[in-house]
């Protein structure tokens, strides 16, 4: 029977009918899959970061190029020299130079020390504990505080609190207050970024702590602790909420650090919010974005120099 059931086919299929299941055979099935070259990938992607990046070039040179169009046909030596007369429609901008020359110049140098020597304690000085974590953790917070609130605050404390009234050093110091959480997070990364090994060396000729910090730690992270404080000039120059309830408004050259002042921010601002005079407006926007540029410039060229000096 079974000899008969496996030559005679139909009588397999009565078999299987019977009640044996039948045999289930699974083919196997090919999927297509889309599989880019590993050299066309790179290509893509260089592409994509490349169209990106200069993306961001662009619409900075479009502002540039806007803000210079407009501004710089009304930058004359009288505009750069002359005090604002009619509030504004007449006269140039020197004393908003100068209170800008102040204001942010004051403010890096209370903020600048103090950040630097901050950012030594915390990589040098001090392990990581919970005062460490606060420390960095009242920066950060420090960092995401709108600047209005530093400006509510400056008004409340420096300016009323302490009697300083509205004046340059009472927005320099709430300006400092902005500006430290920059300078102490970029300065701590330059000097994390300093290898083991010259602070080994250093140690092994007979070099105490504070040697090594000075001597060696200090001027391998410069570039790193230079950045920040560029940075935080050109917030300090840019500045206008905070400075509006600390320095105040008067377009008049101070005669000391407790006197009101306007920086160039304010007078563009005041300008161009109560229709004064757009072109006086987008002439002090460029004269403000050349003197944030030229900053840049001169800090990065003596960067390079005080480098290539110490190398």
């Amino acid at each position: 029977m079974t000899r008969q059931a496996i030559s005679n086919p139909l009588h397999a299929d009565e078999g299987a009918d019977n009640g044996a299941p039948p045999p289930q055979i699974n083919a196997p099935r090919h999927r297509r899959q889309l599989r880019i070259p590993p050299d066309v990938a790179q290509r893509i992607v260089v592409g994509g970061l490349w169209a990106i990046a200069m993306s961001a070039v662009a619409v900075l040179l479009f502002i540039i190029v806007f803000i210079m169009v407009k501004g710089l046909p009304h930058v004359t030596p009288e505009f750069l020299l002359q005090a604002p007369a009619k509030g504004g429609r007449l006269g140039g901008v020197s004393p908003m130079i100068f209170g800008t020359i102040a204001v942010a110049g004051l403010a890096v140098l209370i903020a600048g020390p103090i950040g630097v020597i901050t950012a030594i304690y915390l990589t040098e000085y001090t392990r990581e504990s919970k005062l460490t974590a606060f420390i960095r953790f009242g920066a950060d917070c420090l960092a995401g505080i709108p600047s209005i609130i530093f400006g509510l605050f400056g008004f409340v404390f420096f300016a009323d609190t302490l009697g300083l009234g509205i004046s340059i050093i009472s927005g320099a110091l709430t300006l400092a207050l902005m500006v430290l959480p920059t300078i102490i997070r970029t300065s701590e990364e330059a000097i994390r970024a300093v290898p083991a090994a010259f602070r080994d060396v250093s140690f092994g000729l007979g070099s105490t702590r504070w040697q090594m910090v000075t001597r060696v730690v200090l001027r391998s992270a410069l570039p790193g602790i230079g950045t920040g404080i560029v940075l935080s000039i050109g917030r300090s120059i840019s500045e206008t909420a905070a400075l509006m309830l600390t320095s105040g408004m008067v377009a008049r050259h101070p005669s000391s650090v407790f006197d009101s002042a306007r920086t160039l921010a304010l007078h563009f601002f005041t300008l161009s919010r109560e229709g004064i005079s757009m072109p006086k407006a987008y002439a002090t926007a460029a004269v403000l974005v050349l003197a944030i540029l030229m900053i840049n410039l001169l800090a990065y060229w003596f960067m390079r120099r005080f480098i290539a000096r110490v190398r």
